[in-house]
């Protein structure tokens, strides 16, 4: 057995984690997009996490978020343990495609947790982290909150709540050498549009990044110029997705996000960060998903 920053994991998660770090890439040859451009394991979660690294890879990506979302994806098990973590980590670092984030979840964060619930939730942080930092993410992903517009108490002790387990739960990735960011509107969860999202952030410390959806914003009626304005400093990473109001799954070109304008808004604020497709669409079949992201590389690229 050994130990990884405080955590006792068996030694499968040690050669894995000493494979790669946040600051040793692979590189993956013959790469067709923007560096800067990924694609998220999300686009192609009805195939197995091998079969989908290996999909991305073949289209020309070199990077990847790794999607971690119960319900959503599951290509990182949500009963987290170290050998499931090193199984994961195995699959990510045989593929030779770097990472970017792990797009996770910890469960409500704006519901009160007692007891037992809040060693869980502490101790499937770890493993995210732990996960993050043996496949050499610079960041752990989490969301804004549950899945429901209304306030388990009121929305401002709700919005306080969530910034707090936040707050928390950067103190723990940084014990892996990992950043936390939060996708602070999200369609779907408690902060949902751009008033939201703006009282999220103003409760934020700078150990928390905001991480951008280009579809989350149009599809509540927000304008990506208006949220760059707003947090354009504090943007650290951005998913491509088009969308069309109150829907988010969207093919790129076959909604209403008008991604030249938002993506020029960002290079003008000066963000350097990355981008990723993240393309969980539902106006196409499965069978169209590879040429979809591959066209939707083409596009984004250009703009980047």
């Amino acid at each position: 057995m050994s130990h990884i920053h405080g955590l006792t994991v068996n030694s499968r998660l040690s050669k894995v984690a000493g494979i790669t770090s946040p600051n040793s890439r692979y590189a993956v040859p013959n790469t067709r997009f923007a560096a800067r451009l990924g694609c998220s394991t999300i686009s192609f979660r009805h195939q197995p996490l091998a079969r989908a690294l290996e999909t991305i890879a073949s289209l020309g990506f070199a990077e990847v978020d790794l999607g971690a979302l119960p319900g959503v994806c599951d290509h990182v098990p949500f009963v987290l343990d170290a050998d499931a973590v090193a199984d994961v980590a195995s699959s990510v670092v045989a593929s030779g495609l770097r990472v970017r984030s792990v797009n996770g979840d910890v469960g409500d964060l704006n519901a009160p947790l007692r007891g037992g619930r809040r060693s869980d939730r502490r101790a499937h942080l770890e493993m995210l982290s732990s996960l993050a930092a043996a496949i050499g993410a610079r960041a752990l992903v989490l969301p804004c909150g549950a899945l429901d517009h209304t306030p388990v108490a009121t929305l401002d002790a709700d919005v306080a709540l969530v910034a707090d387990e936040l707050s928390a739960a950067a103190a723990v990735a940084a014990t892996h050498g990992v950043d936390l960011w939060t996708e602070s509107l999200h369609l779907h969860r408690l902060c949902w549009n751009i008033e939201r999202a703006q009282l999220l952030a103003d409760r934020l410390g700078d150990d928390v990044g905001i991480v951008m959806d280009f579809s989350h914003v149009v599809a509540s009626g927000g304008d990506p110029v208006d949220f760059v304005a707003r947090f354009g400093p504090r943007i650290a990473h951005v998913h491509i997705r088009d969308a069309t109001p109150g829907n988010i799954n969207v093919s790129v070109g076959n909604g209403h996000v008008d991604f030249g304008r938002g993506i020029s808004e960002l290079n003008a604020a000066g963000y350097g960060g990355h981008y990723a497709l993240e393309l969980e669409t539902r106006d196409i079949t499965d069978d169209q998903r590879p040429e979809a992201a591959a066209k939707a590389g083409d596009v984004i690229s250009n703009l980047v």
